[in-house]
């Protein structure tokens, strides 16, 4: 996991890691590129008050997980957790 200072995500996200937008140890967003490959740009939400939002955890081993799942509903289409740093596929 990356943490960026400030609102926002870069436009440009690695390849292989979540990127978590932090302002005055406030969680904003985390993002990350589309695990199938498609390469799209993922954005969730962890302010309290939003509606969709996720929460993110790090396990004592420093593996991040996402909750609820993440379901790409354009493109893709792919629906997946992030759990202790790994993608686990929906059925």
């Amino acid at each position: 996991m990356v943490v960026v200072e400030g609102d926002m995500l870069p436009k440009k996200l690695p390849l292989w890691n979540l990127v978590v937008a932090r302002e005055d140890d406030e969680d904003w967003s985390v993002g990350l590129r589309c695990p199938c490959g498609c390469g799209q740009r993922l954005e969730m939400l962890l302010l309290k008050d939003m509606k969709p939002r996720w929460d993110i955890s790090v396990n004592p081993r420093g593996h991040v997980s996402v909750h609820p799942s993440v379901w790409v509903r354009e493109g893709c289409k792919s629906h997946f957790w992030v759990r202790a740093g790994k993608i686990v596929w929906c059925e």
